[in-house]
């Protein structure tokens, strides 16, 4: 606009000065001072000289415009650039400071965390073949008549344990043996009490699909005369008047379950499940000791968990009479007898 407003004032100067100088010209010519051919040569000069002089201040005005906005963008991008380098020198700075917490992680860390993971990986590795290794020998020393075993490990229990079990059975040859919980251990205690030539099992399962399940294994393995899967869905269970008992009610299989049980001469401990309740598995003590032999023998699979730790602790607190000693296995397990009179 302002651009606009000052061309305007130019021009109408110059069309004042034109039109004066086109009057002077016309007042020659009128007092034959001048020819008329000669003024109209004259006001074309002027006319001409008078655009010339516009243009000239115009050019001028321009410049000077564009002068000023050259040092207005020349501040400008100074500035942006200023800004832009303190940026990236703030940038180059973190990168700076993050390359080195990199070094750091690569120099301090690394190293620990590679031998921690390698530590883990031989030992997994190491588990693995053992595990293999017992498993062959299970299969090898039972002789199982189907071609194919239920699997061990996972939920079920470890061949390492499973190895432990059977030489236990062959060595004390019991007449009962009870396992808390059932599935595929099931099925390789059947065969290994059936290779002694004596006793039989009572598995007590709080899951009657569960349940199904393992008395399927033991019909297609044929050893339902030997292993009995007893359904025994969990109650409360209180203490009682046994020594060391608190009175704390919690859930543990059906007592109906095993009210004929008498002369135990084995317990196996993997059940009821840890999700069950706290020390899911401590009533397997109190309930079960007062029905076994004198020489029974109480094995605790997982023993490496905490609540496994617990539970054992708190039978020997509970029952002063018991000892008991670790294993090798991969999950813990732990053997508990009656201390020698």
């Amino acid at each position: 606009m302002r651009s606009l407003r000052f061309r305007g004032k130019y021009l109408a100067a110059a069309a004042l000065a034109g039109g004066v100088g086109l009057a002077v010209l016309a007042t020659l010519a009128v007092l034959e001072m001048l020819s008329w051919e000669g003024a109209v040569q004259l006001a074309v000069l002027g006319a001409i000289a008078g655009a010339v002089a516009v243009n000239t201040l115009l050019v001028v005005r321009f410049t000077r415009r564009l002068d000023t906005l050259d040092r207005r963008i020349g501040a400008q991008a100074k500035a942006v650039t200023e800004a832009i380098g303190a940026d990236r020198l703030e940038m180059i700075k973190s990168l700076d400071s993050t390359r080195n917490e990199l070094k750091r992680v690569r120099a301090q860390a690394l190293p620990s965390m590679s031998a921690e993971l390698s530590k883990a990986l031989n030992l997994q590795g190491r588990n693995d073949v053992e595990q293999q290794v017992a498993w062959a020998e299970l299969r090898d020393h039972l002789e199982p008549s189907a071609p194919f075993m239920p699997s061990l490990r996972g939920w079920a229990a470890s061949p390492d344990v499973m190895r432990l079990l059977v030489r236990t059975l062959e060595k004390h040859r019991p007449e009962l043996v009870v396992e808390c919980g059932s599935g595929a251990s099931s099925v390789w205690l059947g065969y290994a009490l059936r290779r002694s030539g004596r006793g039989r099992l009572v598995a007590l399962e709080h899951s009657e699909r569960y349940a199904e399940l393992s008395r399927r294994l033991v019909r297609d393995h044929g050893l339902e005369d030997i292993v009995e899967v007893r359904y025994a869905p969990l109650a409360d269970w209180s203490p009682g008047t046994e020594d060391g008992a608190d009175g704390r009610p919690q859930p543990w299989y059906d007592l109906a379950a095993v009210d004929d049980l008498e002369g135990i001469g084995l317990v196996f401990v993997d059940g009821p499940p840890e999700a069950t309740a706290a020390q899911a598995r401590y009533p397997a003590v109190p309930v079960l000791m007062p029905r076994c032999a004198p020489d029974a023998i109480v094995i605790l699979d997982d023993a490496a968990r905490n609540d496994e730790r617990k539970i054992s602790n708190r039978w020997l607190a509970d029952f002063p009479d018991l000892d008991a000693h670790e294993e090798q296995a991969e999950k813990g397990v732990r053997v508990f007898t009656r201390k020698a009179l």
